[in-house]
């Protein structure tokens, strides 16, 4: 989808910017508490261990709140880039949202959704960017997909492994 819309900085005139709105979700089944999935992958240090781009987190060690805010040291292919993060929704068990500003991409939010699924529960992570310069090329989309998958194997093994060890 496209989107115009005026920045602040722009002339008096206004002038319009066009912008790409972009959303991707992934899922997996996790044999583990709704709770104990979220609450691992809502403390953003354990960021580092399930997803390669996140390379180290400025924040308590500890599922994070509404309003709560932390730092992060992210991995691009550009280089490495400082993310201010800022927690915008948390639901036990179901839901926590966090959003961000990157200078190259604009907005980003993160949503991670826990629902009841045979064999456990099912962890979803959705990445949205409502307003990116430009849409992500076909190359983008398949390492996104490609990052994801890996990402929730890791995640999968990290809080099986945790559930494992409390029973």
């Amino acid at each position: 989808m496209r989107l115009r819309y005026a920045r602040a900085d722009d002339d008096p005139g206004n002038a319009m910017t066009e912008t790409s709105a972009f959303e991707r979700s992934h899922a997996i089944v996790i044999d583990a508490p709704a709770a104990a999935i979220l609450d691992y992958v809502s403390n953003p240090n354990t960021w580092p261990e399930w997803i390669a781009a996140s390379h180290h987190i400025d924040s308590p060690d500890r599922p994070l709140a509404v309003g709560e805010t932390f730092r992060e040291r992210w991995g691009t292919r550009r280089g490495e880039t400082t993310l201010d993060w800022r927690v915008t929704a948390r639901e036990e068990g179901r839901l926590w949202e966090a959003r961000t500003h990157a200078g190259f991409i604009g907005e980003i939010i993160v949503r991670y959704e826990v629902e009841p699924a045979a064999g456990g529960h099912r962890y979803r992570r959705t990445l949205i960017n409502p307003a990116r310069p430009r849409p992500p090329s076909a190359e983008m989309i398949a390492r996104i997909d490609e990052e994801a998958a890996a990402s929730l194997q890791n995640i999968r093994r990290a809080v099986e492994a945790r559930a494992r060890a409390s029973r």
